[in-house]
């Protein structure tokens, strides 16, 4: 599903006169049906990462593949009809007035505009569908802009499934919401995986309180330089999270939810 392989990812800083790196030397496997949770602190290199991952930018080294395409050898635009994502830039785009099952609507062809001419009656039962599995089907007629931030981020969510993609990013779809916000949004993804064994996800996150207890696998990043990865109870230990923050910090799981506390 994505295979990266030697990457680098550097832009240049006019002020420093030279290339920064954001992501050096990145090897990374999915695999299908595996759910990944990618830590790390503030300019760690995780968004820079899922970028590549939802085929938005190239590396400067090293070859990605995103289900089973090559970055820089394929159409971008087509392979990102295949995949679905969460991502803050997206919820500012939605026009505030649009009703909630038209922006579910609008993830179908993963564009903005609704594309009224290319929708069908299949189309309408899947928006419709979807808010089911989130929650939020009391809200269809409700403009997007008058849900609450946790309520947007569900339909966003359910937008983003639309295409059934194959693949499903996730930039920090927790952040900003209160604690039952956040608790119905893990639960709207817990349900999704489950009712999808074939569906293949990428969260990023800050906080360990926000990882799905369906996620199998683990990625940590920090400095662009991957710190642990792999099955989610080898990556994510005391002693990898306190390398990855920079702090001893102690990791509990308690019936597949994580937590984490300094010591």
């Amino acid at each position: 599903m994505i295979l990266a392989r030697e990457v680098n990812v550097f832009r240049w800083s006019t002020a420093l006169k030279q290339r920064v790196m954001l992501l050096e030397q990145i090897d990374w496997q999915v695999e299908r049906g595996e759910h990944w949770v990618m830590l790390g602190p503030n300019g760690a290199g995780k968004t820079t990462l899922l970028h590549l991952a939802a085929a938005d930018s190239h590396p400067s080294g090293g070859t990605v593949e995103v289900l089973g395409r090559r970055l820089g050898a394929t159409d971008m635009r087509a392979l990102r009809e295949d995949i679905g994502l969460v991502d803050a830039r997206t919820s500012r785009a939605i026009p505030a007035r649009r009703p909630v099952l038209e922006t579910v609507e609008s993830g179908a062809f993963n564009s903005i505009a609704l594309q009224h001419q290319r929708l069908n009656e299949e189309h309408l039962k899947r928006a419709g569908e979807l808010l089911e599995v989130v929650g939020l089907a009391e809200l269809a007629t409700r403009a997007f802009g008058e849900c609450s931030q946790g309520e947007r981020q569900r339909v966003l969510l359910a937008r983003a499934l639309m295409p059934n993609p194959d693949l499903l990013l996730l930039d920090e779809p927790a952040s900003g919401l209160d604690l039952p916000s956040r608790e119905q949004l893990v639960s709207a993804l817990s349900s999704m995986a489950g009712d999808d064994p074939s569906l293949t996800t990428v969260t990023v996150t800050h906080h360990l309180e926000e990882i799905p207890p369906t996620s199998t696998h683990a990625l940590l990043i920090d400095g662009g330089r991957i710190v642990s990865r792999g099955p989610i109870a080898e990556a994510l230990t005391s002693e990898s999270v306190s390398a990855c923050f920079g702090l001893p910090i102690e990791v509990r799981e308690s019936s597949g939810r994580w937590s984490a506390a300094i010591h």
